[in-house]
């Protein structure tokens, strides 16, 4: 009886395996190829991005000076920011922010100092703005901006799609792919897709990153808001239709097993 399940389970599991398997090659898979120029190892690529605060960011401001009871006037909200998006897991709820929010009148309001206009300044810049007018109050202050509001979406074709805040506000696109825990084998990376939103407008921009000219591209690195969307490729479609076609199949062996089994 043993033998007879043995010899039905082994043309089946071959059959499976044979329907299912893709048709993928490995230079569909590689990332960042060299081009007809073999000889070129360097390439020129865009400046990082820097970004500016825009309406409806919430800032993190630390402010710090000898004088600690001082200073802790001007913190009232403590520092509960907790990035629970960098170990990689999709289900993570979005973490608890508290800090200052830019209005859409591009203001900010802070303790003694009042209404300050942060839309278009970089982290830098609001820093030294807030630092300069704190000399009227503490001794040696510094300013630390951090905007929190620095998020990336991936979706498509990844290990784990979700939403990931960047506190260092910067991210390439390998970066963030990276974190969504890379491609999945079906995942298309001759054309992954990225949705931005630039003067009111949405662009949308595809990618080819088998190819090295990826590190030229002004979308290489991410921008708050994007949405890097991988879409599946034609064997993970045709994989689901021939498991769909093959499922029938496969129930129809194991019934017939079944009944073999139950009449030994």
């Amino acid at each position: 009886m043993k033998e007879l399940l043995l010899k039905c389970i082994y043309p089946l599991t071959l059959i499976v395996l044979s329907v299912l398997q893709s048709c993928t090659s490995s230079k569909q898979l590689t990332y960042f190829q060299r081009g007809t120029n073999f000889k070129e190892d360097t390439i020129n690529f865009v400046e990082s991005y820097i970004p500016t605060i825009k309406k409806g960011d919430i800032l993190s401001i630390q402010i710090s000076s000898l004088n600690t009871e001082a200073s802790a006037f001007f913190n009232p909200y403590a520092k509960t920011v907790v990035d629970q998006n960098l170990n990689g897991s999709s289900y993570n709820p979005l973490p608890t922010i508290t800090g200052y929010l830019v209005g859409q009148d591009g203001n900010i309001k802070l303790p003694l100092m009042g209404t300050l206009k942060a839309v278009g300044l970089t982290n830098t810049q609001l820093s030294e703005l807030i630092q300069a007018k704190l000399k009227d109050y503490l001794r040696e202050p510094t300013v630390n901006v951090r905007n929190q509001s620095f998020r990336v979406s991936v979706l498509g074709e990844v290990a784990r799609p979700a939403l990931f805040t960047i506190p260092n506000e910067q991210i390439t696109l390998p970066e963030a792919l990276g974190l969504a825990g890379d491609l999945t084998i079906y995942g298309r990376r001759d054309n992954v897709l990225i949705i931005r939103e630039e003067k009111g407008k949405r662009v949308f921009t595809r990618l080819d990153l088998t190819k090295r000219d990826a590190f030229r591209s002004p979308y290489y690195s991410l921008h708050p808001n994007d949405i890097v969307y991988v879409e599946p490729g034609k064997s993970r479609i045709a994989s689901a239709d021939r498991a769909f076609q093959v499922m029938p199949t496969v129930v129809g062996i194991l019934s017939v097993i079944a009944i073999i089994a139950t009449r030994r």
